[in-house]
């Protein structure tokens, strides 16, 4: 169902959003703090449309692609 609010289309790198999809799946995201409850809510939107990218099969990701995808993510980190 599409929906009449506008929309804003973010860019991944692949291996971010493999990353981000493994840690949505495995948080509580009632322990994770926030400060307003649109905050949560946007995490499970989120997690939601990296389920559902079916061209880019995240959800499918095998522990050793997520694995991968983490040591790449690591890697590229400045900080």
């Amino acid at each position: 169902m599409e929906s009449d609010l506008p929309t804003v289309n973010v860019r991944l790198w692949h291996a971010d959003a493999v990353v981000l999809f493994d840690w949505l799946m495995s948080t509580d995201l009632d322990a994770v703090p926030i400060t307003h409850p649109a905050q949560k809510q946007a995490l499970a939107d989120l997690l939601s449309q990296l389920e559902f990218d079916v061209d880019a099969d995240i959800a499918g990701s095998t522990s050793e692609e997520i694995a991968a995808a983490q040591a790449e993510v690591a890697r590229d980190m400045g900080w």
